[in-house]
């Protein structure tokens, strides 16, 4: 009798700790969801800001785009463009494309050389630690299209504006999503009537990006017109225009793959049935100051 009351009690103190220990384990299991639900959740919101972060890099980078030829034919001008970004932040890489020009005379088979301009591109870069899409990742922003090297029009842009996400091996600069701001070619015709006949103009125009003052003081990108200059020739009749890219920058990842042009190339056929056809290349030297206010 004395075991069985015992055994009793024992059972009887068994059933009165178990609710306990239940509540202990369900507040803990409680505690642990929220834990990751809060992480998850602060996860998705950081994401939110960031993706928000990006959206906003692309109109501000367009923005800039449109800022360079603003300056770049008026010699003394400037203009600032002011950001606000959480992740990200501005770089300039020099002497990332080369852009050279070619001339076929009227009676010539072949093309002469004409000239060569090395030119700088800006670059909005955000880890991707912070916010990434996928290796291989290439939008064109501004124009909506880019079928050829240059864009013809008096009223053309006069850079490119792409996003591209392009990681290691392929760079050697780290991983980032970038937004580029690279310059590209303005082409148009034109022509003037004397007396002695007409003459047709083949205008081309391209900003040349050179590395200012680079300072973290400011988020904010200063572009200034230094000069311009202007390269003619006469009795022409086809216009060769290539892109290429210089060792320093493409050894580093910034080659083809990275710009995504149509084409390296792009013939201008000059219209004939003019008494002359002259070809008039002008450039427009633009420095670019990382972080200074105008």
């Amino acid at each position: 009798m004395i075991h069985s009351e015992s055994s009793r009690r024992l059972i009887r103190n068994n059933r009165g700790v178990s609710p306990a220990v239940s509540m202990v384990i369900l507040t803990g299991t409680i505690v642990a969801l929220l834990s990751v639900t809060a992480v998850y959740v602060n996860n998705i919101l950081w994401l939110r800001v960031a993706e928000s972060d990006f959206n906003s890099a692309k109109q501000f980078m367009q923005a800039m785009g449109l800022q360079i030829d603003d300056v770049a034919w008026t010699v003394g001008r400037k203009a600032t463009v002011r950001y606000s970004s959480a992740y990200g932040s501005m770089d300039f890489l020099p002497s990332a494309l080369n852009y050279t020009i070619y001339a076929k005379t009227q009676g010539s088979s072949s093309y002469q050389f004409v000239t060569s301009y090395k030119v700088g591109v800006l670059l909005f870069e955000m880890p991707v630690s912070k916010y990434s899409l996928y290796d291989g990742y290439y939008e064109l922003i501004y124009p909506d299209s880019a079928k050829n090297l240059t864009f013809a029009g008096v009223s053309a842009p006069i850079s490119r504006v792409f996003a591209v996400e392009k990681l290691t091996p392929h760079m050697s600069d780290g991983d980032f999503v970038r937004i580029v701001v690279a310059p590209s070619m303005r082409t148009f015709f034109s022509d003037i009537t004397t007396g002695s006949g007409a003459t047709l103009y083949t205008k081309l125009y391209l900003p040349v990006l050179v590395k200012g003052v680079v300072s973290g003081s400011y988020q904010s990108v200063t572009f200034t017109g230094n000069s311009v200059a202007a390269t003619t020739k006469n009795r022409v009749a086809s216009v060769r225009v290539t892109v290429n890219f210089p060792a320093e920058t493409s050894d580093q990842g910034f080659d083809v793959s990275f710009f995504h042009f149509a084409s390296l190339e792009q013939v201008i056929d000059v219209p004939i049935g003019y008494s002359d056809s002259q070809l008039e290349f002008y450039v427009g030297e633009v420095k670019v100051d990382l972080g200074v206010h105008s």
